[in-house]
């Protein structure tokens, strides 16, 4: 996992690009348990975080061809915490409804319910999907 230095302006924020493969999904997890632990957040922030990091890059892996995906988390303000997974498709990503015994075709969903807002953005080299999670005012350690 290569890891980049805090952002010098703008937002704090870290990434790291992970290969896009299951394995990596563990290393994305703990990179987002160590910045949340770096900014003090409560332990409910960590495993929100955690899922969403787990579902965002599970799809990069499972719908895109990427050998490499970042990871990348920034804090724009003391009561949000935005996490991001890139990868270098153009296919949009989109909220199924999962049949109910289907094992798969959640993750979005949870995504969805567990942050404030998610979307996705398009650039030349493929997209950036992304969720933003509130954290109370308080809710650091």
């Amino acid at each position: 996992m290569t890891v980049a230095q805090p952002n010098a302006v703008g937002s704090p924020g870290y990434a790291a690009e992970v290969p896009c493969v299951r394995d990596s999904v563990g290393l994305a997890r703990a990179f987002i348990s160590q910045v949340l632990a770096v900014w003090g957040m409560d332990d409910d922030v960590t495993g929100w975080g955690k899922i969403i990091v787990t579902e965002l890059l599970a799809n990069a892996v499972e719908h895109t061809e990427t050998p490499v995906s970042r990871i990348h988390i920034e804090r724009p303000s003391n009561g949000a915490i935005r996490i991001g997974v890139s990868d270098r498709s153009h296919d949009a990503p989109h909220l199924k409804t999962a049949d109910l015994n289907a094992e798969s075709g959640r993750g979005l969903s949870l995504v969805a319910a567990m942050s404030s807002q998610w979307g996705y953005d398009m650039h030349s080299w493929g997209k950036d999907t992304w969720a933003v999670v509130e954290t109370p005012v308080g809710r650091e350690r």
